[in-house]
């Protein structure tokens, strides 16, 4: 799957998603873009897009977009925080469908 992280992510998190191609806000030249915009911009170029704002879903209609959104609930975006959840997010991108939004983490 090809998958774009959002820029409150690490970048050293796209190295444990091993068996797809992770690409960043950042490495597209995306950064600041406000998030309708980033969202519409992702549009036929990923299938999965991770990120840890948890007010998205709620701020855009995101069932008619074509990946999925996935949302990390960990305490920080550090590494140390993210690592324990790396099994459970590899498995739900596995699984991923257009216009879904899941949540990974507590």
């Amino acid at each position: 799957m090809r998958v774009l992280l959002d820029e409150n992510l690490p970048h050293d998190l796209a190295q444990t998603l091993i068996g797809h191609d992770v690409v960043t806000v950042q490495g597209l030249g995306w950064a600041g873009t406000h998030n309708g915009e980033l969202l519409r911009r992702a549009s036929g170029i990923v299938e999965v897009f991770l990120t840890m704002d948890r007010k998205l879903q709620h701020q855009h209609d995101l069932s008619a977009l074509p990946y999925c959104v996935i949302v990390i609930a960990a305490r920080s975006n550090k590494m140390d925080d993210l690592l324990p959840m790396v099994d459970q997010l590899l498995r739900v991108i596995l699984e991923a469908k257009p216009g879904q939004v899941a949540q990974v983490g507590a």
